[in-house]
């Protein structure tokens, strides 16, 4: 398998008190009760991904970055509350979901089903991307990826709201103290936009 410079890249809209979504997170409510909100810095989609491009110039910035990854590794939950994005999240590119056990049917369009745990699922997103870095969704992936050593970046979209109840992303950690190097803040009309790279300190 070939060596890439493929990072491995967390992006994810939090409230400031930490929920990634609100309460009764479901099948076509995907984001909870009230978490909605934790989108409004992208507008809404007119059916074509590029659609949802931000106006502001910090938005723009994270969502051209998002929009030019070259594979998705979500968690198979968050695909599908998604609705499996219909088999294409972006411009075709593979997706690669991460279950215990894979459905009696195959995955919808470019994704593929991942059975054999993290770090497989993040090889084969690394063979897949092209040299072009992996889009990471999902909390609990998440927390595979950081308790694994695999998650390099974190785009984190802070947005100046308490849910109050919800979905945590960084519940259930282990006491392992991990360090994130701060990379990049941009300040944006309805998001601070912060990137950190990881780092694990003993």
């Amino acid at each position: 398998m070939p060596i890439t410079d493929s990072k491995v890249v967390l992006y994810m809209s939090m409230s400031l008190d930490g929920f990634i979504a609100g309460p009764d997170d479901k099948v076509g409510r995907g984001l909870g009760t009230g978490g909605e909100r934790l989108h409004d810095w992208v507008p809404a989609s007119g059916g074509d991904p590029r659609s949802r491009r931000p106006a502001d110039g910090a938005g723009a910035t994270v969502f051209d970055e998002l929009m030019a990854t070259g594979a998705v590794i979500t968690g198979r939950r968050t695909f599908e509350l998604a609705g499996g994005w219909a088999g294409d999240h972006h411009d075709g590119v593979p997706i690669f979901v991460l279950t215990r056990a894979a459905p009696g049917e195959p995955a919808p369009g470019h994704a593929r089903y991942v059975t054999d745990g993290i770090a497989s699922c993040v090889a084969q997103a690394r063979a897949a991307a092209g040299g072009r870095d992996i889009l990471l969704h999902g909390a609990a992936t998440a927390r595979a990826c950081l308790r694994a050593g695999l998650l390099d970046e974190m785009e984190l979209q802070l947005i100046p709201v308490l849910l109050g109840q919800g979905r945590r992303l960084f519940e259930d950690m282990p006491p392992d103290h991990i360090e994130l190097e701060p990379l990049r803040a941009l300040d944006g009309p309805d998001a601070l936009h912060l990137r950190y790279r990881v780092r694990s300190e003993a």
